[in-house]
């Protein structure tokens, strides 16, 4: 590849598509518009001269020349990024963006009261909140703290355990009116799809054979299907206890629970609004999620 014909933001484009496989996911990750990527993209094609990509119905595929490429892009990739933590990770500054990432529930309810808190604090850093399942990457600095439930962080990355994150089953006051009698297997479930693989691993341990109603991707809108009355679900008590028009009905077993985990690279830890995000969420988050679970109420 011509290094004279190859510059980063069309190294991004060709990645941001690899990795996705359409022009919309890519546009979607890299916030532009769908055109941009595929203006971008013919574009540096028609400068090396190869085609990188197959145009299939199904989305783009990468041509051998498009698998070659990916290895040199992603090479140059990690050199960028490691150079762009080291540069950040010796600012001192209070000041600037840091960028967290969070799952629905966990950024619709547990995070904008402690943000609002921290604002006061902490005038000189603006906060980007980037709500999704998706796991955004810390080494390539799509964002700089992950706010991610699970009880094995990977490796590569620093951070601490900010609590546990405890469940059991709820419904709407008018469905428990309407089916009080509590024998799981015979009510109508709202479960979780595979972008929540541990739950709904454990919900399927818990209740094998029994196959929820409705299903969604998002604990949020899980939420939302239990209170318009849809069924039981199983649901993380911190939210739901503080939620109205759900009730508590029964209990699950304690492998349902999950740590919560606040988590950066360890090249930004240091970094000095990083590190004041961290340690303030890491506080006010163990209080939150400490308050809930407590004796049986």
């Amino acid at each position: 590849m011509d290094a004279q014909v190859a510059n980063w933001d069309d190294l991004r484009m060709f990645l941001a598509v690899a990795r996705t496989g359409s022009l919309s996911g890519a546009a979607r990750r890299l916030g532009v518009n769908h055109s941009t990527v595929f203006r971008r993209i013919a574009g540096f094609e028609a400068a090396i001269g190869v085609r990188l990509f197959e145009r299939l119905p199904t989305g783009y595929a990468l041509t051998p020349a498009g698998v070659d490429t990916l290895g040199t892009a992603e090479r140059v990739e990690a050199d960028i990024a490691a150079l762009d933590r080291t540069v950040t990770g010796q600012d001192l500054r209070l000041s600037g963006i840091v960028r967290i990432t969070a799952t629905d529930f966990l950024a619709f309810w547990l995070l904008p009261d402690h943000l609002a808190r921290f604002r006061t604090t902490y005038r000189g850093i603006e906060i980007e909140l980037v709500v999704g399942n998706e796991a955004l990457n810390l080494s390539r600095r799509e964002t700089d703290i992950a706010l991610r439930i699970g009880n094995t962080p990977p490796e590569t990355l620093v951070g601490r355990r900010v609590g546990r994150l405890t469940f059991a089953i709820y419904a709407a006051p008018a469905y428990h009116a309407a089916k009080p009698h509590i024998v799981l297997d015979q009510h109508d479930w709202i479960g979780l799809d595979e972008a929540h693989a541990a739950l709904a691993r454990r919900f399927e341990e818990f209740l094998p054979g029994v196959r929820p109603a409705i299903r969604s991707n998002s604990v949020a809108c899980t939420v939302r299907l239990a209170k318009a009355g849809l069924g039981l679900a199983v649901l993380p008590r911190a939210i739901a206890e503080r939620t109205a028009d759900l009730i508590r009905v029964a209990e699950v077993p304690e492998t349902f629970s999950l740590d919560l985990w606040l988590l950066t690279h360890e090249d930004l830890r240091h970094t000095a609004r990083i590190r004041a995000v961290l340690d303030f969420l890491a506080t006010s988050l163990a209080e939150a999620i400490g308050t809930i679970g407590k004796g049986d109420g």
